[in-house]
């Protein structure tokens, strides 16, 4: 399987980040890009998808024509279940979150800078903002991960030196996904860990806000779950 055009696809960017569960994690997946993680392949892992609204143990988006309307995840996608899910409280969902249980929470955002800080609840010019439950999930999760596109549409970086807009949450990423490539924050830069299909070094270089680490040995994103 191939990227596109311009990088990995919005499922393959989810599928990189889902290679990384490992077996016995509670997952909380945030709205956007990182819900298709429950329909990566992730082999005999048993991984325990949460949704802040309540839907535990979810399984893959469920196909047109056989959705179950009571059914849906952060996004409001409609979404099978697997064995053993569990459907529960807003509120008891919220003690998982709070109670530190989250193994990883995966979210989008609109930047994210070389010590950890991301945002995405507001952006410019926007009154009010989506806070939703992202704030008690950075602050309480083990580990936070973000997928993204790696540039807005105007063209600007979304890997920066310090973010721009309202935080979310200070120091707390630990692995960023985007079209382009995986890279891991280290404090005063990025490491690209390993480029997507077709993206040259110079387009990642020249769509980085800050500091570019780049090991010898590069490897290409792994499009297949290992």
């Amino acid at each position: 399987m191939s990227g596109s055009a311009n990088g990995l696809t919005r499922q393959q960017m989810a599928d990189r980040i889902a290679f990384e569960f490992q077996d016995g994690w509670i997952v909380n997946l945030g709205v956007g890009i990182p819900t298709m993680c429950s329909n990566t392949d992730i082999g005999d892992r048993d991984i325990t998808y949460h949704s802040e609204n309540g839907v535990i143990g979810y399984g893959p988006i469920a196909p047109a024509g056989e959705e179950d309307l009571n059914l849906v995840n952060a996004g409001g996608q409609n979404v099978t279940l697997r064995p053993g899910a569990a459907v529960v409280h807003h509120a008891d969902s919220f003690g998982i979150i709070r109670g530190g249980r989250i193994d990883v929470t995966v979210m989008g955002a609109y930047e994210v800078a070389c010590n950890g800080d991301f945002a995405n609840w507001k952006i410019t010019g926007q009154k009010g903002g989506g806070i939703g439950g992202a704030m008690d999930l950075a602050a309480c999760a083990k580990r936070v991960f973000i997928i993204m596109e790696q540039i807005t549409r105007s063209g600007a970086p979304r890997l920066v030196a310090q973010c721009a807009l309202p935080v979310t949450a200070r120091r707390v990423v630990k692995l960023v996904a985007t079209n382009y490539g995986l890279f891991e924050p280290t404090g005063d830069g990025f490491r690209l860990r390993e480029i997507a299909p077709g993206i040259t070094l110079d387009e990642v270089r020249a769509t980085v806000g800050c500091k570019l680490t780049v090991p010898d040995n590069l490897p290409q994103v792994r499009l297949a779950n290992q």
